[in-house]
């Protein structure tokens, strides 16, 4: 068997005849013939369903055990409505009874078999009887051919029990484990892909599509799961009890379940009884739970309340998606169809609140998967808000399921509370500053936060904070522009700011700044000045680094006056009396040997009403900056014999 080159018998078997037009005319032959030969007249009648076979006694008597017994007592026998394969098998074995061949294939082997073992057509009444010749052809022909063996097993759905008796159900499923086994191996290196696995489901969203393209590739999984369930199951068994591993073996599982939730056309009791059987064969023990994709997990719960399953089967799953929460996506979640007050959001609640319950509450250390659980949650959150029927109080509740620690980004809490807000337009301020306690502005982006400061549905106390925040994350950004040049300037750099990238660095490309690796995110200056420069960074060359330092002196004296201007300026708004030029020269002497550094005392200081027209300025000194270089100096000076002017 090769999947590359096996073609899926999954769609239907087809079925042929045990007997044709053809056996009927060649038994009545021999019959005729045996008369003749014989003398003898075709004494023994033998009723078959709707069909009577007048045959003689002694063929009859001399090869099978059951014929031996009952011709004693009559010659005319009644075989059993359920004798196995019908008048067709008992036809064929009739021929061989009278010694012509009997015509074998995989679609009439199993009945054949069975019907001979119900005569008791054994080696004990003659030798080569049929019993073990059609054992040999079970053991050397079918069970060593994939698509034989599959054609024998759906044929012994109509023999049971006898194909179960004689073990020829067993054989082909321990035939058919080995081959897939041996598929996975794939000794001779045929495949073009490799079989699918646990790992490589878990990062694809699950759907109809997936799944087909996944079944074109691996045609032999296509026909396990077009097998009974029954039968699929003890397959499943086998393949585990033969060493195949589990990330192979559960794909098979979930492949064979999406065909059921496929089926539009089957009873709801036999979907139900199936589904149930499916949560059995799955591994749902912690291993296997953290390797089965989540979104497949959802479809069972979504056909589950669908076909109204026992609580005792949802509840399970319930607690299985709890335990891989964290690989979920709003995507995969249960369609909210009956409102907020609907059986599928109470579920998607009890599934948080459980992961709440073990992974959230009294954990000093909390884990990483919890803040990708609640910012998870604040987006379904996002979902509900939108329901003109939610109360306050009720959506109060749904927030408090997830504390509010393992809240690492404030920003889809926002938006969940903006919808809301929108939907309720006849909430009081109290009300909405009550609702919108939990939002911490310190944890809402820079984009967030200044959608916040301008929406009018937001409490006063919640526009407050984020002003705040937003002045603080201004200041933030000045005083790392500030620390940036003055790490240029000395190659020296004390702060928050540290990288190894520049501690030793020869290259003379000085615009470059520590500033360029911070996240800017939150520091909405800093990114416009990182962006300038990185449309008009130049390319230093070697020649032009005297030209280069002498301009980053000049740079410095700029940045000097513009601070004592700012000084000067927030001096006068405070009502004080402006300092003299002298007075104004001497603080200017005394701090000349201030390191440059210092000038974040400044700038830490500038009120927020100037910090626009600051920030031009400070962006007009940067793009001259950004052009150090780009011009060779008039003359060549060396940078020692440059010294910058008093001022």
């Amino acid at each position: 068997m090769n999947a590359s080159g096996s073609t899926s018998l999954s769609a239907s078997i087809l079925s042929s005849p045990l007997s044709s037009p053809n056996v009927t005319a060649l038994l009545k032959i021999k019959i005729i013939s045996w008369s003749q030969e014989t003398g003898l007249p075709a004494s023994v009648c033998v009723h078959v369903a709707n069909r009577i076979f007048n045959l003689h006694k002694y063929p009859l008597f001399s090869k099978s055990g059951y014929f031996n017994r009952k011709l004693t007592e009559s010659n005319e026998i009644k075989l059993p409505d359920n004798f196995p394969g019908g008048p067709e098998a008992f036809e064929m074995i009739s021929l061989f009874i009278y010694g012509s061949s009997t015509l074998v294939d995989p679609f009439n082997v199993a009945a054949l078999r069975c019907a001979s073992e119900y005569l008791e057509m054994t080696e004990e009444y003659t030798s080569g009887n049929l019993c073990e010749r059609f054992d040999i052809y079970l053991n050397q022909v079918v069970l060593q051919s994939w698509e034989d063996t599959l054609i024998v097993l759906q044929q012994c759905q109509n023999l049971v029990p006898w194909a179960e008796e004689l073990l020829i159900v067993s054989r082909c499923i321990e035939s058919l484990a080995f081959m897939a086994c041996m598929e996975i191996l794939d000794p001779e290196r045929r495949r073009d892909q490799p079989v699918v696995t646990l790992e490589a489901l878990s990062f694809q969203k699950w759907s109809d599509e997936m799944v087909q393209e996944v079944l074109s590739q691996d045609v032999w999984i296509k026909d396990l799961i077009a097998l009974p369930f029954g039968y699929f199951k003890r397959v499943i068994a086998s393949l585990r009890r033969q060493g195949m591993k589990e990330k192979y073996v559960t794909p098979i599982v979930l492949f064979y379940a999406n065909s059921i939730l496929s089926d539009e056309n089957g009873r709801k009791e036999d979907i139900a009884m199936l589904l149930k059987g499916i949560l059995d064969l799955l591994n749902m023990g912690e291993k296997g739970s953290k390797v089965i994709p989540v979104g497949f997990y959802f479809i069972l719960l979504s056909k589950s309340l669908k076909l109204d399953l026992d609580k005792e089967y949802t509840l399970k799953l319930q607690n299985q998606i709890s335990g891989v929460l964290h690989m979920a996506q709003v995507e995969d979640f249960v369609e909210t169809e009956s409102g907020t007050g609907g059986i599928e959001m109470e579920i998607i609640e009890n599934i948080f609140s459980t992961y709440a319950l073990f992974n959230m509450c009294g954990n000093n250390s909390p884990s990483p998967y919890n803040f990708v659980v609640a910012e998870l949650w604040d987006s379904y959150l996002t979902r509900v808000a939108s329901d003109m029927k939610m109360e306050l109080k009720r959506f109060m509740e749904l927030i408090e399921i997830v504390p509010v620690s393992c809240r690492q980004n404030h920003d889809h809490l926002y938006r969940a509370l903006d919808i809301f807000l929108q939907m309720h337009p006849e909430l009081s301020q109290d009300e909405k500053s009550t609702v919108c306690k939990y939002i911490n502005c310190q944890k809402l982006s820079q984009e967030v936060c200044v959608e916040a400061v301008q929406n009018e549905l937001m409490p006063l106390r919640l526009i407050v904070q984020a002003l705040f925040i937003q002045q603080l994350n201004t200041h933030k950004a000045l005083k790392e522009c500030s620390d940036s040049f003055r790490y240029t300037h000395n190659g020296d750099f004390s702060g928050s700011l540290t990288s190894s990238r520049y501690a030793h660095s020869k290259s003379q490309n000085l615009v470059e700044s520590p500033c360029d690796l911070q996240d800017t995110r939150n520091k909405p200056l800093s990114f416009l000045i990182q962006k300038d420069l990185s449309s008009q960074k130049p390319e230093l060359h070697k020649t032009e680094y005297e030209s280069t330092s002498f301009r980053i002196q000049s740079l410095e004296q700029q940045l000097m006056t513009l601070k004592r201007t700012l000084q000067l300026q927030n001096t006068s708004k405070k009502g004080g009396q402006v300092s003299t030029k002298g007075e104004l020269e001497g603080r200017t002497m005394n701090k000349r040997r201030t390191p440059i550094g210092q000038m974040t005392n400044c700038i830490g200081t500038v009120n927020f009403a100037s910090q626009r027209k600051y920030a031009s300025r400070l962006l007009k000194v940067f793009r001259r900056f950004s052009l150090f270089g780009r011009t060779k100096p008039k003359r060549k000076q060396s940078v020692t014999s440059i010294r910058p002017k008093s001022v």
